[in-house]
C-alpha cells in the first residue's frame, strides 16, 4: 500500500494493530530506554583520570585544528601579532602617550631603592667619609630631604600609572570596539551557504569570547608585556650602576630561569587552543539544544543530550585543568629562582661587610638596595606568567577570529554594477541552471523557464525538488555553477545585492521576529516608513485586526523570537513586512500559507490575489489548493522542470505527475476527514 492509500474495508485493521505492536515490541532497548540507567558521570570521571596521558596527547592533536577538525591555517604568532597590531594604526597618538608614560613610569620606580641605599649609607650609617664627619643635624636634615625627594617621586609615579592605565584600558576598548564590528561586517557579508554548515554557538564564541581574549591582550598583555620589559632593562641598568658584580650575580640564574619559562609557555599554549577548541564546540552544542528545546522534551531526549554535554564539558574541564597545571607551575619557578639570586647576593654581600664592614665595593645600603632589586627584577618576570596566559589566549583567539575574517565571500558584487533608475519590469529568466549546495551533488539540473513580467507562477513537487532553491538564487542569495539567473534580461550577479534584494519581497515558510516592538518588525527599523504606511500593509493582510487588539497596538514589546504569538500571527506580520517595503516587482513566497489555520489562510489568500495582480508572483506551493488561480505551474522532480501549465491543463493529462500529486493529496484529505 502506497502513501495516501487507506483501507475502506477495515480488513488491515487487526494486523496491523499486531503488525505495529510487534514492530514496537522489537524497537531497540535504545531506543525506548531514555534513562540511562547505566551512565554515571563520577565513572566518566573515573575513566578519564585512568586515561590521562591518552587524553593530554588527543589535546596536543586538538591544538593544531578547528572545530571541523581540519588543519588550522594560520600564520607564525609573529605574523598574527603584527596583524593585530595593525588594529593600533587609527590609536597611534594615544598609544604613543600611553607608551610614553608608561616607560617614564618604568624609569622612575628603580630610583625607590637607590634613594634608600642615599639614605641608609650617606646619613644613617655614614662610615664613610665625608658623610662620618657630619653632625646629627646635618644627618637629620640630608635623610628629610631624600625622604621628601622619595614621596615626591611617589606622587609623580602615582599620576603616571594613573595616566597610562587609562590610556592604555581606553585604547583597549576602542580596538575591541572595531574588532567586533569588523566581525559583525564581515559575518554579514558572507553567503548562506557558510551558515548552513556553521553552527551559530561558534559565532557567538568568536565574537564574544575570543573578542574579549584580544581585549585583555590589548589593555594588560601588550602593554603590560611593555612595561614589564623597560622595568627589567632600567633595572638592570640601575644595578649595573650601582654594583656590577651584584647585578651579574642576579643575572647568573636567568638562563636556566627562560629555559624553564620557554617550555612552560608552550605547553600552556597547546592548553589554551584545546580551551578555545573546546569552548566553541561546548557553546555550539548548546545553542542548538536550546533553538530545539521543544523537540528535546518532545522525544525524551533529555537524559542523552545531558550525556553528550557531559561529555563535551568533561573534555572542557580537561582542558582548564591542563591550562591550570602548567599555570600553577609558572609562578613557583619564578619565586624560586628569585630566592637563589636573593641568596647569592646576600651570601656574597655579607661575606664581604663580614671581612669589612666599611669597604668600597659593597656596603649595608647597597646590600639593602639590592635586595629590594632583586624582588623588583623578578616581580615583573613573576608577572610574565600572566602576560604569558593572556598573550596565549589571545594567540589562540586571533587564529580563530582571522580564520573567520579570511573566510572567502563567495557572493560579491562587481566593480561596476547596474544602477536602478526605474525599478524592474519583472521577467526572470533561468537558462540551463545547474546548482549543488556541496560539491557536484546537484539540486538543480539544466533548469530552464522563463516567466513575463506581472505572470504568477507556482513550483510544485515533493520535498528535495529543488522548488525553494528557486527562491534563493532569484534573490542571489548563491550563486549558480553552471548557466544564469536573468532578471530583466540581465543575469543577478550584474546587480548590486542590496538594491537587488530592496526590489524582492520574501516571505518565509518560517517567519522569524526580532526583539523590538510589533513596528520595528513590519520596518525592520527603518523609522522613515510612517506609521499610516505600516497600518495600511497591516490592514491589507488582516494583520491590523489582532494587532489593534494588544494592549500597545503597534507599539507592543515583541519578545526573542516572537515567543507569545502564534505562528499565524507571526506569518501575517511577515507579510506586512514584505508589503511595507513595497517591492517594485518581484514578490516571492515560499508557502507562507503552510502554517496557519484555515480561516487565517482564506484571508492571507485574498490578499495575496489583490498583492499579485500587476507584479511577477513566484510561489512555492505542497497544497495544490492555494494556487489554482495562478497563471502557470512548473511541476519540478529532482532538480528539474517535467511539466508546466495551468492548473485545469495539468490535470487533464491522467499519467501526468502533478495529476498524481493532485489525487493523492486529496485522498489523504479525505482520509483525515473520514476518520
Amino acid at each position: 500500500m502506497t502513501a495516501g492509500e487507506h483501507d475502506p474495508t477495515g480488513a488491515l485493521g487487526q494486523d496491523g494493530a499486531a503488525a505495529t505492536g510487534a514492530r514496537v515490541s522489537e524497537r531497540p532497548k535504545r531506543l525506548t530506554d531514555m534513562d540511562l540507567p547505566d551512565y554515571s558521570v563520577e565513572q566518566a570521571k573515573a575513566e578519564r583520570r585512568a586515561n590521562r596521558r591518552s587524553a593530554r596527547r588527543r589535546m596536543r592533536r586538538e591544538s593544531v585544528l578547528d572545530e571541523e577538525g581540519e588543519a588550522l591555517i594560520k600564520d607564525y604568532d609573529q605574523g598574527m601579532m603584527r596583524r593585530l597590531l595593525t588594529y593600533l594604526k587609527p590609536y597611534r597618538l594615544q598609544f604613543g602617550l600611553g607608551v610614553g608614560l608608561l616607560l617614564l613610569y618604568s624609569v622612575l620606580v628603580p630610583a625607590f631603592p637607590a634613594l634608600i641605599a642615599l639614605a641608609v649609607d650617606r646619613y644613617v650609617v655614614a662610615a664613610q667619609e665625608p658623610y662620618a664627619s657630619l653632625t646629627i643635624d646635618e644627618r637629620l636634615n640630608g635623610l628629610l630631604w631624600v625622604v621628601l625627594a622619595y614621596l615626591g617621586l611617589r606622587l609623580v609615579n602615582f599620576v603616571l600609572r594613573y595616566g597610562y592605565t587609562y590610556a592604555v584600558a581606553w585604547l583597549g576598548q576602542r580596538i575591541v570596539y572595531d574588532i567586533r564590528s569588523q566581525i559583525f561586517a564581515k559575518i554579514q557579508r558572507l553567503h548562506m551557504g557558510f551558515f548552513d554548515r556553521t553552527p551559530v554557538g561558534r559565532l557567538i564564541t568568536r565574537i564574544t569570547g575570543d573578542v574579549d581574549a584580544i581585549q585583555q591582550m590589548m589593555t594588560d598583555g601588550l602593554v603590560g608585556l611593555v612595561a614589564d620589559v623597560g622595568m627589567i632593562v632600567f633595572l638592570t641598568v640601575y644595578m649595573f650602576s650601582l654594583n656590577w658584580r651584584l647585578a651579574l650575580i642576579t643575572l647568573a640564574v636567568m638562563p636556566l630561569l627562560f629555559l624553564a619559562l620557554n617550555y612552560i609557555r608552550l605547553q600552556q599554549r597547546t592548553a589554551y587552543r584545546a580551551v578555545r577548541l573546546r569552548t566553541s564546540i561546548s557553546n555550539a552544542y548548546l545553542a542548538e539544544n536550546l533553538s530545539g528545546m521543544r523537540t528535546v522534551q518532545l522525544f525524551n531526549r533529555e537524559q542523552r543530550n545531558a550525556r553528550r554535554y557531559d561529555e563535551l564539558n568533561l573534555d572542557l574541564l580537561e582542558a582548564n585543568f591542563e591550562q591550570v597545571r602548567w599555570f600553577s607551575l609558572f609562578h613557583p619557578t619564578v619565586q624560586l629562582t628569585s630566592a637563589i639570586a636573593t641568596g647569592l647576593i646576600l651570601f656574597y654581600a655579607g661575606s664581604t661587610l663580614i671581612g669589612d664592614p666599611f669597604t668600597d665595593v659593597v656596603t649595608i645600603g647597597m646590600l639593602v638596595a639590592y635586595i629590594q632589586y632583586s624582588s623588583m627584577f623578578f616581580r615583573p618576570l613573576q608577572e610574565l606568567s600572566d602576560k604569558f596566559n593572556i598573550l596565549q589566549a589571545a594567540m589562540a583567539s586571533s587564529e580563530r577570529i582571522f580564520q573567520l575574517l579570511d573566510t572567502p565571500e563567495l557572493i560579491v558584487d562587481k566593480d561596476e554594477v547596474v544602477g536602478f533608475e526605474s525599478g524592474f519590469r519583472g521577467e526572470v529568466e533561468f537558462r540551463d541552471v545547474w546548482f549543488a549546495y556541496d560539491g557536484e551533488d546537484w539540486v538543480l539540473r539544466g533548469v530552464d523557464f522563463k516567466i513575463e513580467p506581472g505572470e504568477s507562477v507556482a513550483f510544485v513537487g515533493h520535498t528535495g525538488a529543488g522548488k525553494t532553491t528557486i527562491i534563493s538564487l532569484v534573490s542571489r542569495f548563491y550563486d549558480v555553477q553552471r548557466g544564469a539567473v536573468l532578471i530583466d534580461g540581465r543575469d543577478v550577479r550584474d546587480y548590486d545585492q542590496v538594491e537587488l534584494r530592496r526590489h524582492v519581497g520574501i516571505v518565509l515558510q518560517d517567519p522569524f521576529l526580532f526583539s523590538g516592538t510589533i513596528r520595528s518588525n513590519i520596518t525592520l527599523g527603518d523609522d522613515s516608513i510612517p506609521l499610516e504606511r505600516v497600518v495600511e500593509a497591516a490592514k491589507f493582510v488582516n494583520a491590523h485586526e489582532f494587532i489593534s487588539r494588544l494592549p500597545d497596538g503597534y507599539d507592543t514589546v515583541v519578545r526573542e523570537r516572537g515567543a507569545g504569538f502564534s505562528t499565524g500571527q507571526k506569518q501575517l506580520i511577515a507579510f506586512a513586512r514584505a508589503l511595507v517595503q513595497n517591492p517594485d516587482i518581484l514578490l516571492v513566497l515560499d508557502e507562507a500559507t503552510a502554517n496557519v489555520d484555515t480561516e487565517t489562510e482564506e484571508l492571507i489568500q485574498d490578499a495575496l490575489e489583490k498583492l499579485m495582480q500587476g507584479r511577477t508572483s513566484i510561489i512555492i506551493a505542497h497544497r495544490l489548493s492555494t494556487i489554482q488561480n495562478v497563471d502557470r505551474i512548473m511541476v519540478m522532480r529532482k532538480g528539474k522542470i517535467i511539466e508546466e501549465g495551468d492548473h485545469f491543463e495539468l490535470l487533464k493529462n491522467e499519467d501526468g505527475y502533478y495529476r498524481k500529486l493532485y489525487e493523492l493529496q486529496y485522498q489523504e484529505q479525505g482520509a483525515a476527514a473520514s476518520d
